[in-house]
């Protein structure tokens, strides 16, 4: 590690980042936070939460709550990268531009909670935009108090243009500045998050999970048909089990699907962030530039099916995360199909299990149709973080992408490459 720090000129800014972090941590602030609901806390108190839990005690008193809360994330970046092409640009260390969310969570009625998000600063916009939100119903008292009250012991409702319930990663990955569930800089290659206007219904009983939502398969919002565009519903759902068996061990495994025939809707499932990559630069051209949303990869298939099983073992401080994923596109559209795989695996210690230490590795295979050449792009992140307070993450990754295959000949992306050094620092409430 002391030798990758001084490859990257980065071994003053270690020091500067967690300076500034104690400095921010260790100011103190009266407001409290108000707990509502059927939510998922923020910082350390949210890790490994995915769907909400149905077992909450928190009580109504008949007063509408407000919870104001926000995300801040931060990266000084030293990478470096080649390719074949030899017209990438050459990259230095320094700071990306700082990335902010507002969050607002509002307690509306016994059982109905409203949340609102806004990215106030993020790679693709820098000018604050509304990601989205959603209207989440665990009771219907607002009909009757104790209406299907045995129903809604288990089910919930949930309304809104915002992410959608597709897999297990949307917990963990970094959204926007909201990286603070994150272990690591990167999301994963074929990044499934998109943002668009759905309803689910999701039901719990005992450790089981089913969720089964439709969405209108589009990430921008339009009424206009010129051009007779083909239009449809995207469909997806959820079969899962999680169960804590004590209170060192706990498994999930769930299996999702999604799918969308149409030609002009549901291609957004792996383009869907619009807040931009996580790697800043990587595979931009010196003369052409490049796109925000490198270095992941998004198949852009028109009709696309895709599938993923995805477990998770707890046992004490140690996490282990796979997960195996499949996408299609129809034989009209040429077919072709890509495969991914992760594997993870993180060891949390200390008093509270503050510290953690981990590895991903990350791998996307297969054509862009059945007639193209096959591409492979694989990852390695090594690295560890340090919660200076529940609120506060520090970490620091090693990562290293490698693209190879025929179908990258001729290409900026032939033989293309990037690894080194990337500190973040999260603050999220």
């Amino acid at each position: 590690m002391k030798a990758l720090l001084k490859h990257r000129n980065l071994g003053g800014i270690v020091p500067l980042l967690l300076v500034a972090l104690l400095v921010i941590s260790g100011t103190s602030y009266a407001q409290e936070v108000r707990k509502l609901q059927y939510q998922r806390p923020a910082g350390w108190y949210g890790l490994n939460i995915y769907e909400p839990s149905k077992d909450d005690d928190t009580e109504w008193n008949g007063k509408i709550k407000v919870q104001v809360g926000g995300d801040f994330a931060i990266q000084f970046q030293g990478l470096s990268q080649e390719s074949a092409s030899g017209t990438l640009s050459d990259l230095g260390g320094n700071f990306n531009l700082p990335t902010a969310n507002l969050n607002l969570n509002v307690q509306l009625h016994d059982g109905v909670l409203m949340h609102l998000r806004t990215y106030l600063s993020a790679r693709h916009h820098e000018e604050a935009w509304v990601k989205g939100g959603f209207i989440q119903i665990d009771k219907l008292d607002f009909i009757k108090e104790g209406f299907a009250e045995s129903f809604m012991d288990v089910a919930r409702f949930t309304v809104g243009l915002d992410e959608i319930n597709y897999g297990d990663n949307h917990f963990q990955r970094s959204d926007n500045a909201r990286a603070i569930y994150n272990p690591f800089v990167g999301n994963y290659i074929m990044d499934a998050f998109t943002t668009e206007a759905f309803g689910e219904v999701t039901l719990m009983p005992n450790n089981f999970l089913v969720v089964l939502g439709v969405s209108n398969g589009k990430l921008n919002q339009s009424v206009i048909t010129d051009g007779d565009p083909d239009n449809k519903l995207s469909i997806y759902g959820k079969l899962g089990f999680d169960k804590q068996f004590n209170d060192d061990l706990r498994f999930r495994v769930t299996g999702s699907v999604y799918s969308n025939q149409g030609t002009s809707t549901g291609t957004y499932l792996y383009g869907g962030d619009r807040g931009g990559g996580r790697y800043y630069g990587v595979f931009w051209e010196m003369e052409d530039g490049g796109s925000d949303f490198e270095p992941r990869f998004n198949p852009r298939f028109r009709q696309l099916t895709s599938w993923q099983i995805a477990p998770f073992l707890q046992y004490g401080g140690l996490e282990v995360r796979a997960m195996y994923e499949n996408i299609g596109n129809s034989d009209d559209q040429g077919g072709g199909s890509f495969d991914q795989f992760v594997g993870e695996v993180l060891y949390r210690f200390g008093s509270w299990d503050q510290l953690y230490i981990g590895g991903r590795y990350n791998t996307v295979s297969g054509s862009q149709t059945q007639d193209s050449d096959e591409i492979e792009i694989n990852r390695l992140n090594i690295g560890g973080g340090w919660f200076l307070t529940k609120n506060v993450l520090a970490k620091i990754e090693y990562v290293n992408q490698n693209n190879k295959g025929d179908g990258y000949v001729g290409t900026k992306y032939e033989d293309g490459s990037f690894d080194g050094i990337v500190i973040e620092a999260v603050i999220g409430f």
